[in-house]
């Protein structure tokens, strides 16, 4: 399934990003989503504000935890592949 030039569109941030950080920066960007990129600036994937408080909230959770730390895992994954 591909995606839409609408849902590429907004903040891009670099995968090192603590899922905290990403969440003040949707917050100050009022925006629901934010692209994720990796140090070569190449579009890893896509995450929404409700996936990352899903992460925030589970057990699993902890402070230190990155973007690209996130689960790629098919559908159940915080981080959608571009």
């Amino acid at each position: 399934m591909g995606v839409d030039a609408v849902d590429t569109a907004g903040p891009q941030v670099c995968d090192d990003m603590t899922v905290e950080v990403a969440l003040a920066v949707m917050a100050g960007a009022r925006t629901g989503h934010l692209l994720v990129c990796d140090n070569d600036d190449q579009h890893t994937g896509l995450v929404t504000r409700t996936q990352l408080i899903t992460v925030r909230d589970s057990a699993a959770y902890t402070d230190r935890l990155r973007l690209r730390d996130l689960p790629d895992d098919g559908g159940r994954s915080p981080r959608r592949p571009l």
